[in-house]
């Protein structure tokens, strides 16, 4: 993802040096790996990885499940070997009601299970929404069967759920596992490598048809460098799921994309005596003035580093999960892949 480094408007910096950082998931020399997530230190076993970087290995699964956005549909072609599609874009707004509805006719082309989903990323939002017996749950709920009832499926993805609100979250799937009759009632949890309250995958796994673990963000935009998704990481993530959720109800989620950090950071607010130490340090000697404002310009070298996914480091993240026994994946999202990935990948027949 890209860095931002200054307004549109001021041309702050005219020489930008970026030295690209490639995400190396694969280093068979690493003997152990230690990460913290929440507050939680993980010791974690080295994954095998495969040295040959032509050869790569095509795994199989049951069930291959894959993120379409709406306004992206185009990015689904009728060839790849994907057996379910969560179609993504509704939301819930600041009343509780949920909007942007995508329309299943878009994706009519395509042959396989089709599953609306609902995202809710505001932790007022969702304890508005999940508070027992109030107005706003019940109109969610009912709206809620509305959307489902042309699509196969129901996805739900709340990502900002408070603690307090945990058990109010898994009445809610009870409710939408009994009023969703014979369609599927899929849930997106964060990764864990240990037991978490809030998400409890056990509680979780008991209501509802399918989990989908999204086994990426390891680190994210507002930390430090590093993979979205390391190997190390997912094969804990993994083997954490398949201990608490059956696998025939486990989906290990994978992500396509990748991410970039500055090593600076140069859009803030500044106090009088910091703009003069700038000035200083960069031999400002003339300031402008711009309708009575002043306002003086300076260049920076900035290091970009930057992690993302390949078809080596799909395939080798793929092969892991096959050879631990997982029976579903599923991507975020269509799109953001290199295309030719899909050729690494098998649907098992008979696969329901």
């Amino acid at each position: 993802m890209p860095v931002s480094l200054s307004g549109a408007k001021m041309n702050f910096f005219k020489t930008i040096v970026i030295s690209t950082a490639v995400a190396v998931f694969f280093l068979a020399s690493c003997a152990s790996h230690t990460t913290k997530k929440g507050g939680n230190a993980v010791t974690m076993e080295p994954v095998s990885i495969p040295s040959n970087l032509e050869r790569l290995p095509e795994s199989r699964f049951q069930e291959v499940w894959a993120y379409v956005v709406a306004g992206a549909e185009n990015a689904l072609k009728a060839n790849y070997p994907i057996s379910d599609i969560v179609y993504f874009g509704a939301e819930v707004d600041r009343y509780g009601h949920i909007v942007d509805i995508p329309p299943r006719k878009k994706l009519a082309k395509y042959k396989g299970r089709v599953h609306v989903s609902i995202a809710c990323n505001s932790a007022g939002l969702t304890h508005f929404i999940l508070e027992p017996d109030s107005k706003a749950r019940k109109i969610f709920i009912n709206e809620l069967f509305n959307m489902a009832s042309d699509y196969d499926g129901l996805n739900i993805d709340m990502e900002s759920l408070p603690l307090k609100d945990a058990g109010n979250f898994i009445s809610l799937l009870v409710e939408l596992r009994k009023g969703l009759g014979g369609k599927m009632l899929s849930v997106c949890v964060p990764a864990r490598t240990k037991e978490n309250q809030t998400y409890n995958y056990e509680r979780i796994a008991a209501v509802c048809d399918k989990i989908f673990v999204m086994a990426y963000d390891e680190h994210w935009s507002g930390g430090a460098p590093g993979p979205v998704a390391s190997m190390n990481w997912c094969k804990e993530v993994a083997k954490y799921a398949i201990e608490t959720i059956s696998k025939e109800k486990l989906i290990m989620g994978l992500p396509f994309y990748g991410r970039g950090w500055g090593d600076k950071s140069t859009s803030r607010g500044l106090i009088h005596s910091t703009t003069e130490r700038i000035r200083k340090e960069n031999g400002i000697k003339e300031v402008e003035r711009e309708n009575g404002i002043p306002k003086f310009q300076y260049e920076v070298v900035v290091k970009v580093t930057v992690y993302f996914e390949d078809d080596y480091s799909l395939a080798t993240r793929m092969k892991m999960y096959e050879d631990m026994g997982i029976k579903y994946i599923g991507f975020w999202r269509l799109g953001q892949e290199s295309t030719s990935v899909w050729n690494l990948i098998g649907l098992n027949k008979g696969r329901r």
